[in-house]
C-alpha cells in the first residue's frame, strides 16, 4: 500500500531527500528471530522510503523530451561545517590601486586563435602565442643599442627579470597579508623581523656581539650574559661541586641545570683516544 500512517507525523526536508521518523521503534521485535527481525526492519525501511516518494510527486513538476522531473525546494537543515568559514582575502596592492582608480578586471579568454596557423593556441604557457616573439627569425637591434650584442640572450634576461620581479611582488604580499592577519602594520612587521635576524647575528662571535661595531639606531639588545666561574677558588667549595655533580649524573639525573652533558663528555673522550691512536 502507498498509505503509511504514523503516530507522530514524519518531517521532512525534502531540498536534502531526507525525511526524520521519531516514532518509537518495537523493542520486542529486534529482540526476535533473526528472520522476524530482517522483516520488522525490511518493512519499516521500505515504509520510511513511501513517505518520501509520496511527497516527492507532491511537488512541481517539469516535463522533458526525456523524463519528468520535479522542482526540490530549498534546504531547511543547517548541516554543520567540517572546517570553519574561510575569512576574506586580504586585497593586493594592485587591487586596492585599481578599486581606487576603478579600473574594471576584463578577464580573457584562455586560448587565442592565430591565424598564421589557423589553430587555436593558449594565451599563455606551453606553446602560447605570449612566446611567440622569443623566439624570431629575425630581430631588430635597436638604435641605442650595442650591435654586437645578443639580442636573444637580452630577451631571455629580460622575460627572466619579469619572473622574479612577479614573484617578488607574490612574497611582499603574502608578508602583507600575514602582518595584517597578525594585526600589525607591514613595516612594523619587517623592521621586527630584521631586528630579530640582527640579534641571532650577534651570537655568532664569541663576545656575542659585544665588540661588533654598531649600526645607526641599532637598539640595545638585553640579553643572558656569560658566567664564569674564577679560576682560583675555594677547594672545599670545588669539591663539593665536584661531588654534587657527580651524584646527579650517577642518580641519572643529568638534564638538570649545571650537570655535564654526558653524551659531550662520553664523545669528546671518544675523539680523545682515537686521535692518540692515530698519532701512533
Amino acid at each position: 500500500s502507498i498509505q503509511v500512517e504514523r503516530l507522530v507525523p514524519v518531517e521532512f526536508d525534502l531540498g536534502l531527500m531526507a525525511c526524520f521518523d521519531v516514532n518509537m521503534i518495537d523493542e520486542a521485535q529486534l529482540r526476535a528471530s533473526q528472520k522476524a527481525r530482517d522483516t520488522y526492519l525490511h518493512e519499516l525501511s521500505r515504509e520510511g522510503a513511501q513517505l518520501m516518494i509520496n511527497e516527492l510527486f507532491s511537488l512541481p513538476t517539469t516535463v522533458d523530451e526525456d523524463s519528468v522531473y520535479a522542482t526540490l525546494p530549498a534546504i531547511r537543515t543547517v548541516l554543520p561545517r567540517e572546517k570553519p568559514a574561510p575569512k576574506e582575502k586580504p586585497m593586493t596592492r594592485w587591487e586596492k590601486f585599481a578599486k581606487i582608480k576603478n579600473i574594471q578586471n576584463k578577464k580573457k579568454s584562455r586560448m587565442v586563435y592565430d591565424e598564421e596557423k589557423a589553430e587555436w593556441r593558449p594565451r599563455f604557457g606551453f606553446k602560447g602565442v605570449n612566446n611567440d616573439d622569443q623566439k624570431p627569425w629575425l630581430i631588430e637591434v635597436p638604435g641605442n643599442a650595442d650591435p654586437y650584442d645578443d639580442q636573444y640572450k637580452a630577451r631571455r634576461e629580460e622575460k627572466k627579470e619579469r619572473i622574479d620581479k612577479n614573484a617578488r611582488r607574490a612574497q611582499r604580499n603574502f608578508e602583507e597579508n600575514l602582518a595584517v592577519e597578525k594585526g600589525m602594520k607591514p613595516r612594523d612587521m619587517r623592521k621586527r623581523e630584521l631586528q630579530s635576524a640582527l640579534v641571532l647575528s650577534k651570537g655568532s662571535t664569541a663576545s656575542m656581539g659585544k665588540f661588533d661595531d654598531k649600526l645607526a639606531g641599532e637598539p640595545k639588545v638585553k640579553g643572558l650574559k656569560r658566567k664564569f666561574d674564577p679560576l682560583v677558588k675555594n677547594s672545599d667549595k670545588e669539591k663539593s661541586n665536584n661531588m654534587e655533580i657527580l651524584n646527579r649524573v650517577s642518580k641519572g639525573e643529568t638534564k638538570a641545570a649545571g650537570v655535564v652533558n654526558v653524551r659531550k663528555a662520553q664523545r669528546a673522550i671518544n675523539n680523545a683516544k682515537r686521535s692518540k691512536k692515530q698519532e701512533k
